[in-house]
């Protein structure tokens, strides 16, 4: 269980790298914007890629009747999110150390890593539901008012993955280092799990 418990502990503080690093990436790119315009999404909020992204993004989306960009004070995510992955990371820690003097079994681990899921799950159905929003819910008195054929308002939804072409524009949307130190850091949960099960089974074949 020596093993497993130092994977788990490793895995869960990989977590505390959402604290540095963005989780997220949109990019919006156009013949008129030589350097695309972007906005890096963290757990407490959103910055621009470069100093004026964010303005220049708040002052395209006013023509079309887009809201501007949230503060972290506009969205209770921006609250929620670091105490989430704070606590998770310290259980995680915490299981591993247990796990390590064999305190617990894997069983554990499996049980957190569920859980990791599930919020993950979770937190991204919160984001595309914000993305929606953002780009259908417009102001009626927006400067322009575009329609499709059928003179049905056009939506600016960016992709939850992927790219997508809105307008004149690109839309590119990605995860970016702390979305992939989390990843990583649940696999080697589940690696953990995977010896400390092992290593179990070692154990009662012995006896």
């Amino acid at each position: 269980m020596k093993k497993s418990g130092t994977l788990m502990i490793i895995g869960s503080a990989l977590l505390l790298g959402l604290f540095i690093f963005p989780l997220w990436n949109i990019q919006l790119e156009a013949p008129q914007y030589p350097d695309p315009l972007g906005m890096n999404i963290y757990i407490s909020g959103i910055e621009g890629e470069e100093e004026f992204d964010i303005q220049n993004i708040d002052g395209i989306n006013h023509y079309i009747g887009m809201k501007k960009i949230p503060t972290p004070a506009e969205m209770w995510e921006f609250n929620t999110f670091p105490l989430v992955i704070g606590g998770m990371a310290t259980l995680g820690a915490l299981l591993g150390i247990l796990g390590f003097f064999k305190v617990i079994g894997p069983k554990w681990f499996l049980g957190w890593l569920i859980l990791m899921t599930v919020l993950g799950v979770l937190g991204m159905i919160d984001f595309n539901n914000w993305l929606t929003d953002y780009g259908t819910d417009l102001d009626p008195r927006a400067i322009m008012k575009l329609t499709d054929s059928e003179g049905n308002p056009l939506s600016y939804k960016p992709p939850l993955f992927g790219s997508q072409k809105i307008l004149n524009f690109t839309a590119h949307s990605y995860p970016r280092a702390g979305a992939y130190l989390m990843f990583i850091g649940m696999l080697l949960t589940l690696v953990a799990w995977l010896l400390g099960r092992k290593s179990k089974k070692m154990e009662l074949n012995k006896n």
